[in-house]
Parts: C-alpha cells; structure tokens; sequence
C-alpha cells in the first residue's frame, strides 16, 4: 500500500453561493511534489487552508499521517506555511527569522544555531545571517521564508503560490531550487499556483482543480500529452482542442470524422452514442505542416490565418474545412503566409478523444506505490 502523508476525503466548503470544495478526495505520497493548480476561483488557496486548519471545511475529513486532524487547530498540526507576501519579522535578522519556529517551540539553544546554519546553507544564504531580512532582495527573502518554514521539521509544507511576486529569470531560478530544496529534505511541499509552467516543472503530480472539483490528478507528462477533458486541455497552452463526429468503432480504435476527414482515434475506454460530438485533443507540437501523414496519421486540408513569431518557435493558425481552427507549433521559420493553402498533418497517437467533463463528483488521485 502506498505510503500517505495527506488523505482528504469528501471535503466540501461552501462561501455563501460560492463552492470552493465538492466532495474532494486527493491522497498525497510523503516525499511527494504535490501540486494544486487551476484558475483564480477554482478552490486550491481554499482547500490550503482547510489542510493548515485556518478554514474548517463543511463536510469530509482531513487525515495527516493517519491521523484524522479536521477539528484540530493550526498550531497542532505541525505544518509550516510559505505565503505569497514574504511575512517576514522586519525588525529581526535573517537568523532570527529561521529561528523563530524553533525559538517558540523552546528548543534548545545549542540546537537552533547549527540548525539555523544549516538552512541558509541549504537555501543559498551562507553569511547573511546577521543581515536584516528587509534589506535583502526579493528572491532572497523568499529563501528566508523558505528556511524558516522548513526550520522545525514539519511534516508537510504549504506553500501557497509563493514565486508570483517574482521577476521572470528569479521565479525560473527559484523553481529549480525549491525542487533541490525539497528533494534533499524529503519533506512533502503540497503547492498551489496558477502557472502551468511552473506546477509542470516542479511537481511530481498535480491536481487540476475547477470550481471547487478535481478534474484530473496525475504525473505532468499525462497532464500534459493526455488531457481527459476539455477544461484541462484549453488550461494548458499549446493544446488544441477540436470538436468531431462519432462514427463507429472498430476493434480497440473509433472512427471520428473531422473537417470532413474520417480516421481512426485511440479509444482507451471512452464508449459514445451514433452521432455525438466529441472532443479531441492535439498538441501544437504535434502538428506538422505540408509534411503528409502515411500509415496511422490524418491529413486536413486548410488556409494560414495567422502567423505568430515566439522567439524559438512560431505558431501558425490553421482555418480548416468546417470552420474550426488548428495551431500548429514549428521550431523553424516555415514559408507560409496567411492566406496559403496547407496540409495539416497529426499522428494516430497523437490524437487524444476527451471525456466529458465531470459533473458534481471529484476524482481521486493516488501516488504510484513506492519501491
């Protein structure tokens, strides 16, 4: 059996008309990388607090390491915070910032400064203990919030969209650093943010949240390459997302039609009635341009519409036959102008067929077994 640090179990919370949590079910592994991410309003900063025990939820319960913790308060739980605003003691040094947790819970003296050395190490601070906390940059203070969550050894860490505040390059360096940070911690971070860059470069799994439902919980790759439904296809850039026509199936593979092409789609379980509509999921990296499929691939015929440089990359919009448009996303400079005929071309496996989106239940996740 997999090795829980966090089971939620039907949690629901409710602001007035406003649902934050329905029925949510996650389990996360100790060790683990755990991301929540979805849009403002989805519920993840909700479902954060209810962990922390600063919001108690409506319904459901809350197990920490086995232990069903829902009516315990904040300070029983042993969990540190990171929060978005830094939160730290400007009239204190760095050191004392990091000791701060250790201070209130009478460790010894002897222990708190080894202690404390050892996390400004570990975050990149070697001698700027005694430096005050205000005057250090941004990305610096971070770093101190970081170590001073870290400092009494909690059994799991909040972190509640913490690099928004961050310029460009330091959230990029800073996300390399919190996965080392907690790689070499092996302490749990449950993570919320709203950056799908950033949740897919630093999670071990994520949990897509939408109004307060889990929509897909699973490894950043198959979120990524294989989105069930619509909302966590259009929630990740890059990734079109087309409506066709059941036609039948044959063997393990259905045939659809779309843009006036039929061709056979990777069915795994999903069943459809004659005639329904369907959603499809392509990757804009997936889509080559006047290179025509053979063998297990689809070609549609189409017009550029739009033509997008991005620096390493360039996206074309692609108008096809029933008015539905396509992205495709090429690495070098084509010689395509608006206007011009093309042949969109997809692989087999790289045509996703979406699930329709879940009603009012949320899906579970669970960590793979760990060896």
């Amino acid at each position: 059996m997999a090795d829980y640090i966090l089971r939620l179990e039907a949690v629901s919370k409710r602001f007035d008309h406003t649902v934050t949590a329905h029925e949510l079910s996650l389990s996360v592994g100790r060790g683990e990388f755990f991301t929540l991410l979805g849009p403002s309003g989805s519920g993840k900063s909700t479902l954060l607090r209810i962990v922390a025990g600063l919001e108690r939820p409506d319904a459901g319960r809350v197990f920490l390491d086995g232990a069903d913790v829902s009516g315990w308060p904040p300070w029983k739980r042993n969990l540190g915070m990171v929060f978005q605003h830094y939160s730290l003691f400007p009239h204190m040094t760095v050191a004392q910032n990091v000791a701060y947790g250790l201070r209130a819970r009478h460790e010894p003296r002897e222990k708190i400064g080894p202690r404390v050395d050892g996390l400004l190490k570990l975050v990149g601070l070697t001698g700027v203990g005694g430096k005050s906390a205000v005057l250090l940059s941004g990305g610096e203070q971070q770093r101190v919030a970081l170590a001073r969550a870290l400092a009494p050894s909690p059994k799991l860490l909040l972190l509640d969209e913490p690099l928004s505040a961050l310029d460009e390059k330091i959230r990029r360096d800073m996300q390399n650093e919190l996965k080392s940070i907690q790689r070499q911690t092996g302490t749990t971070f449950l993570y919320v943010t709203h950056d799908q860059e950033e949740a897919l470069t630093m999670s071990d799994r994520i949990a897509v949240l939408n109004q307060g439902v889990c929509v897909q919980c699973d490894t950043p790759l198959q979120l990524f390459s294989h989105p069930r439904t619509r909302f966590v296809g259009h929630f990740f850039r890059g990734c079109n997302v087309l409506d066709a026509q059941y036609v039948g199936i044959q063997g393990d593979l259905m045939r659809v039609r779309l843009a006036g092409r039929e061709f056979l789609a990777n069915r795994d379980s999903l069943a459809a009635s004659a005639g329904a509509v369907l959603g499809i999921a392509i990757r804009s990296e997936h889509v080559t341009l006047d290179m025509p499929a053979t063998g297990e691939g689809v070609n549609f015929s189409g017009t550029v519409q739009e033509v997008t440089y991005r620096g390493a990359s360039v996206d074309y919009r692609i108008a096809l036959a029933d008015g539905q448009s396509l992205v495709a996303t090429s690495s070098r400079q084509e010689a395509l102008v608006p206007g011009q005929a093309v042949t969109a071309s997809v692989a087999r496996d790289h045509v996703v067929l979406l699930e329709e989106e879940p009603e009012a239940t949320a899906l579970s996740g669970h960590p793979a077994e760990t060896e």
